[in-house]
């Protein structure tokens, strides 16, 4: 069997309403199949309004929208359109990508057809009540989690730290990585603007820390904005560039107000906004890959990150950034003044990241994914499933 002759079904809880690194990898994952003549269907919450146009066919899914967080689709059930859109494609291989009740209504759908199912891990959904003081519901969401991913052939997580984790919950006897690519003609050094950042009122000399991201409180907003307190406790001359938008863009704009809010940008816009930081901070332990990171990396311009799955498996200490306890304020603070007040660190550092970066191509990571594809087909024709979960108890 070739790439050619696979036809994927691909469940996604957000495939193009929220522009994300996840959904847009999604996105880049259909393109890359369809142009290699694989037949691709897609299933997922869709809206009026969505955040770009999708690759490849794409069948709604009935949702709702998530109270709170009217950005987002919360999927309800399985419609008969969808399912009988789903027979008449004739999958011959399924590929979830959120773990919710429809993800569960698909993975049963596969078993009943003998489809092999390949899950794709995009995000640590079980931190996620932390940031809103609900922590007791983590070991909830991680058994939930666990029960859906062991009925899976396999999983791919997008960077080696986040799938040992996945390997220390026991979530699957088969775990993978599917990484994630960088476009250099997008984000390469010479993006850097130094009339945009002039245009913000920042001078040629002034060391610029960016944030890079949707603004949500999961991405570590609050250690942020602690360590950005604590540079200015100690007289460390700096400025901050904040590039996204999201639902917590004016409690971040009431805590930190004399950061620079450049909004959204995307394309080369974005690249210039990257290419023109001179560190980024990302003290966020949700990411399972960090794309934000990986772009910065390829501007050439050094990661100050928290010490947590994806950024583990991207960044150097000490040679391309620095990995910090997550939570650790005075340790990021010493981090970032090093970079605030040593240029020549700065540049090393940036140098080092950039050379990195090269090693991550699309067309290679998603050819894994299809290998995967091909892989967990063969074994299903041996009559090989999924491994038992006493197996991997």
């Amino acid at each position: 069997m070739e790439i050619s002759d696979l036809r994927i079904a691909l469940y996604s809880g957000n495939y193009n309403f929220v522009r994300d690194g996840a959904n847009q990898a999604l996105n880049r994952l259909a393109g890359y199949l369809l142009d290699q003549g694989a037949a691709v269907r897609v299933y997922s919450p869709t809206t009026d309004t969505p955040a770009f146009e999708p690759t490849g066919d794409l069948i709604s899914v009935p949702s709702v929208a998530f109270p709170g967080r009217g950005e987002y689709r919360f999927p309800t059930h399985m419609s008969s359109v969808a399912r009988r859109d789903l027979q008449q494609f004739r999958p011959n291989v399924m590929q979830i990508s959120s773990p919710d009740f429809v993800g569960h209504r698909m993975v049963s759908w596969a078993r009943k057809q003998n489809i092999p199912v390949l899950a794709s891990v995009h995000t640590r959904f079980e931190t996620y009540p932390r940031y809103y003081n609900l922590a007791f519901l983590e070991p909830v969401i991680e058994a939930i989690l666990r029960r859906l991913y062991r009925r899976c052939d396999a999983i791919v997580a997008p960077s080696e730290s986040m799938a040992q984790v996945l390997r220390e919950q026991r979530m699957n006897y088969d775990v993978g990585i599917w990484s994630r690519g960088v476009d250099r003609e997008v984000f390469n050094p010479g993006r850097r603007d130094l009339e945009w950042r002039r245009s913000f009122g920042i001078a040629d000399h002034e060391p610029v820390i960016g944030f890079l991201g949707r603004l949500v409180m999961e991405k570590g907003l609050d250690v942020f904005s602690d360590s950005i307190d604590e540079l200015k406790r100690r007289n460390v001359a700096h400025r901050v560039l904040v590039i996204g938008e999201g639902p917590a863009k004016q409690w971040f704009e009431d805590r930190i107000p004399e950061a620079i809010f450049a909004g959204f940008q995307q394309g080369k816009d974005l690249g210039r906004g990257v290419g023109s930081m001179d560190m980024l901070f990302n003290p966020s332990v949700t990411e399972t890959f960090g794309n934000v990171t990986l772009e910065a990396m390829a501007c050439g311009i050094p990661v100050v990150a928290a010490k947590a799955t994806g950024s583990q498996s991207l960044v150097r200490d000490g040679e391309s950034g620095r990995l910090i306890t997550p939570g650790a304020i005075r340790e990021f603070a010493d981090a970032l003044q090093l970079y605030c007040e040593n240029s020549n660190i700065r540049g090393e550092h940036g140098a080092a990241g950039e050379k990195r970066s090269d090693e991550f191509s699309w067309d290679q990571i998603n050819n894994t994914v299809a290998q995967s594809y091909l892989r967990l087909i063969r074994q299903r024709e041996l009559g090989h499933g999924p491994i038992s979960q006493e197996a991997i108890r």
